[in-house]
């Protein structure tokens, strides 16, 4: 080990530039910041989309749509996720409880059952709303469709 080739240990060193400390660092006198103005101040924060006085884009592009503010969002799960369930819990009955517990939905979500896939298992299935497929693929299955 000589002096020429040691080096400080790993994380121990500021990789970032020391400013306002003399001229010979390079970032001294106005510490990188120019000469006055309003970003040479103390305290100065820029507004989020500000582009210098210019009209931000947010405010020059046209507003459009509709918000509905009484649109219900709903889970949708499909019939051939719920035969998978059935198949590997061995369940008969499934109820929000159960989608819980099983990560397919959350305890405040409206539940909407879809038609994608097929049941083959006769399963009583208990749910905010059916598509008609799926009504149709449980009542195929000889299970029942329960709207809560």
């Amino acid at each position: 080990m000589n002096l020429n080739n040691i080096r400080p240990a790993a994380g121990s060193t500021h990789s970032t530039k020391r400013i306002g400390r003399g001229q010979g660092s390079g970032k001294g006198g106005t510490a990188g910041k120019g000469h006055n103005g309003q970003q040479a101040r103390a305290g100065y924060s820029q507004k989020i989309g500000f582009e210098g006085g210019q009209m931000p884009l947010q405010r020059r592009l046209p507003k459009f749509g509709f918000t509905n503010i009484n649109r219900k969002e709903y889970r949708g799960i499909n019939v051939d996720t719920l035969q998978l369930l059935a198949d590997t819990k061995n369940i008969t009955e499934i109820t929000q409880e159960v989608l819980v517990a099983n990560g397919l939905a959350k305890k405040s979500e409206i539940v909407k059952i879809m038609g994608r896939g097929e049941l083959k298992a006769g399963i009583s299935i208990s749910a905010h709303k059916f598509t008609k497929s799926a009504e149709e693929a449980i009542a195929k299955a000889g299970g029942k469709a329960i709207t809560l």
